[in-house]
């Protein structure tokens, strides 16, 4: 199947403002890409791209005093198949992981590590670890979550997305 990929940005900046984006294509899925989503400004400003320690293709941009529009439209081929099962993946314990992963384990802006632990736990100790744990915790999004654009707001975090059951794919 093909899968139209874009987004449309609309800023009104008081002053000159430096952007950091990521809306790209991940770069994993650069062979399936069948129209390059590039990303392009109105008014037009100099756009400086680079790739992340997680792979994902950012854009920097300094934004002009004034209204400013983002916009990059893509299209990627996609098998439509649901991702791979890994029944036999393990749980490894926190100490055991490489230090290379831990930064993983971290909270974000988006995430209250502190909020959601304890609903985690409540939600998903029961699961046996591993991938059955995995997919429970797919299952649960999957039927409690609902996204959406229309759920977007700056503000919103993981935990409201729990709470409300509605969000977009950041959280």
């Amino acid at each position: 199947m093909k899968i139209r990929v874009g987004y449309e940005l609309i800023y009104d900046f008081p002053q000159p403002t430096p952007m950091i984006m990521v809306l790209g294509i991940h770069f994993t899925r650069a062979s399936d890409v069948i129209t390059p989503d590039h990303l392009t400004t109105d008014p037009s400003v100099p756009v400086t791209p680079y790739r992340d320690d997680f792979g994902n293709w950012c854009s920097r941009i300094m934004a002009p005093a004034g209204r400013i529009r983002i916009s990059g439209d893509g299209l990627v081929r996609d098998s439509g198949l649901p991702d791979t099962i890994a029944a036999d993946a393990r749980q490894h314990a926190v100490e055991d992981l490489p230090t290379d992963t831990l930064l993983y384990l971290l909270g974000s802006r988006y995430c209250e590590t502190d909020r959601l632990t304890e609903v985690a736990w409540k939600l998903f100790e029961k699961s046996p670890p591993g991938w059955p744990r995995v997919q429970a915790i797919c299952d649960f999004v999957h039927h409690h979550i609902a996204f959406g654009y229309e759920h977007a707001r700056p503000t919103m975090t993981a935990f409201d997305v729990y709470n409300e059951g509605k969000g977009v794919c950041r959280d």
